[in-house]
């Protein structure tokens, strides 16, 4: 199984999958865990250019070309040969990240991006989406604590993530069999007791499916 998890920045992805990642060992599942932009050695340094503060001037094509260059390295090199073997991926972040950030934050043509995603993920697509929801306003205060590192990415205007918010939202509609929207302002424990109950219904789904004769 191939999940997702997707919000604004400060939402909570990160403790959230760290959270699924054990219950899914604990439960005897193999599991990979992945993140964009990154994840493979070309990626990376990817990654390092997208996020690098002194890269202010960068146009906003060539943001949207280097994540998708990014995503289909770590496709190709990282995701698809363990789905093959039967493991389960989890990545932090995906193409609907480039369709709410570089699509609906930066404005850029959707279609066009939808075109180049087909070619970027290789056919891909998540069999779960979690969209872990909370407010702009949450999330600057989240950014505002002493101890963020703050990357280039994460630096923009208030008025950009409210729409990259907005453009989840109509994503979480537009793909509702796959994206879950969740509360992100509940409790931690909340939230990954919400996500385990949908994982594992899945996980039971397709193990009925497969026993079928």
């Amino acid at each position: 199984m191939f999940i997702t998890f997707e919000g604004i920045d400060f939402s909570g992805k990160s403790t959230q999958i760290r959270l699924l990642e054990t219950r899914l060992r604990t439960n005897g599942e193999r599991v990979r865990l992945v993140r964009e932009p990154g994840g493979t050695e070309i990626s990376e340094k990817i990654r390092a250019i997208l996020l690098d503060r002194a890269h202010d001037a960068m146009d906003d094509v060539t943001e949207f070309l280097l994540f998708s260059a990014s995503r289909s390295q770590l496709v190709q090199e990282e995701i698809l040969p363990a789905l093959a073997s039967g493991v389960h991926v989890i990545a932090d972040r995906f193409h609907d990240s480039s369709t709410a950030y570089q699509g609906f934050g930066r404005g850029l043509d959707i279609e066009a991006i939808k075109a180049v995603h087909r070619i970027a993920t290789h056919g891909l697509v998540p069999d779960l989406t979690f969209f872990i929801d909370i407010p702009v306003d949450a999330s600057f205060e989240r950014r505002s604590k002493p101890d963020r590192t703050i990357d280039r990415m994460e630096a923009a205007n208030r008025a950009f993530f409210e729409r990259i918010r907005d453009g989840y939202l109509r994503l979480a509609e537009e793909h509702a069999f796959r994206f879950i929207r969740i509360d992100g302002m509940l409790a931690v424990d909340v939230i990954a007791d919400m996500i385990w109950t949908a994982v594992s219904n899945r996980l039971s789904s397709t193990d009925a499916t497969n026993a079928t004769p």
